[in-house]
């Protein structure tokens, strides 16, 4: 179960988002292997649990994380934001509009 760069960046940003929305036992199995990029079976080891056992969880954690994203699509808007904020930036804008933008990518989330 390996996944690529970008899977996994952008597998965190929705952790990043909706983390609160999974429980304790989640955030942790989660953090073991996508944060401080343990193995199955090291994370395995560390909790007392199979492999396998790690293996369904990491994939349940994800597929909530999908579904959250699906349904309340915040990652998705914030990327959309993200690019239209750039397009923005490059137009001939006062300085007071910049600092505008500014604000709004300070409070985002």
């Amino acid at each position: 179960m390996g996944y690529s760069v970008e899977e996994t960046v952008r597998l965190n940003q929705l952790f990043d988002i909706y983390q609160e929305l999974l429980t304790e036992k989640q955030r942790v199995y989660f953090g073991y292997y996508f944060s401080e990029d343990y193995s199955l079976s090291e994370i395995a080891e560390i909790l007392n649990v199979s492999r396998n056992a790690v293996h369904i969880q990491i994939k349940n954690i994800i597929q909530h994380l999908e579904s959250f994203d699906a349904k309340l699509k915040l990652l998705t808007n914030k990327n959309l934001q993200d690019e239209l904020l750039e397009k923005l930036k490059k137009e001939n804008l006062s300085q007071e509009t910049l600092e505008l933008i500014e604000k709004i990518e300070k409070v985002r989330f």
